[in-house]
């Protein structure tokens, strides 16, 4: 039987919720509680997709391809969402984020182990990275284990194997920790699954749309950061806009696109 103490509150955590809203500027300055709950719900976004790119990465191992290619546009979907929020963000012009900006002291987007547990996952890894959070920490256990961790890059090539295409055993038993480099033979390989192989042409589709979705929020938000704070270095320690940039065009899946020139 359903327990009758339970209520969507109790359920949800409502009261804990709503406790998390703390601005620290006088008043408060009115677009702080924007800039907080915007953020707060962008770090429970982050924690959903990396609960979905598990299930992706499961799937693909379990030789699911049609439910992992479902739990791709969940995915997806999230990442229009994310996108869209940016515009209730650009809202708030650079003044409005001035009046409480000195407030964020050191903090920073940049600190967002969440997201940097998302490029682990798609094979943008980075020692530094796990090196800014403090040793035995809940960010940094959580960072050295997505470091050491096969990428979705990887699940998916283990899968092509599995389904019998002759993978480069170079590409199969590669260092997960290196970057993902393109292979003219994985190349030559994906240009056949395409031409001749429906049901995983299209889930490499998918991994493109995924590519591009990410490509997307990193455009996106670099326009918001440009538009708020032009060329100013960013809060925590970083350069603001001019890192953000060095980030967008970027592929995680550097063969899905080569290939685009010789179907």
């Amino acid at each position: 039987m359903t327990d009758p103490a339970v209520t969507y509150s109790s359920y949800l955590k409502i009261d804990d919720l709503l406790s998390l809203q703390q601005p620290r500027s006088e008043g408060p300055e009115p677009d702080e509680m924007l800039f907080i709950v915007i953020h707060q719900v962008y770090e429970l976004w982050f924690k959903e997709l990396l609960h979905e790119f598990d299930r992706v990465r499961r799937l693909l191992e379990d030789d699911e391809p049609h439910r992992a290619q479902h739990t791709l546009k969940r995915i997806l979907t999230i990442l229009k969402v994310m996108v869209a929020q940016l515009d209730i963000l650009e809202t708030m012009t650079p003044l409005e984020f001035f009046s409480f900006r000195q407030r964020l002291e050191a903090a920073s987007g940049f600190q967002s182990d969440q997201f940097r547990q998302i490029e682990f996952l798609l094979g943008e890894k980075s020692e530094r990275a796990i090196r800014r959070f403090p040793e035995g920490s809940r960010a940094s256990v959580a960072l050295r284990r997505r470091y050491q961790e096969p990428t979705l890059w990887d699940a998916f090539l283990r899968y092509l194997s599995r389904e019998g295409y002759q993978v480069p055993e170079a590409l199969l038993t590669r260092d997960v920790v290196a970057p993902v480099e393109a292979s003219a033979d994985l190349q030559r390989m994906l240009v056949e699954i395409y031409r001749r192989d429906t049901k995983n042409a299209e889930l490499c589709e998918r991994l493109v749309d995924l590519d591009e979705g990410i490509q997307e929020w990193r455009y996106r938000h670099v326009k918001m950061v440009e538009r708020t704070i032009g060329a100013k270095p960013g809060t925590g320690g970083s350069s603001g806009a001019a890192y953000l940039r060095e980030t967008i065009g970027r592929p995680a899946f550097p063969d899905l696109w080569e290939i685009r020139s010789q179907l």
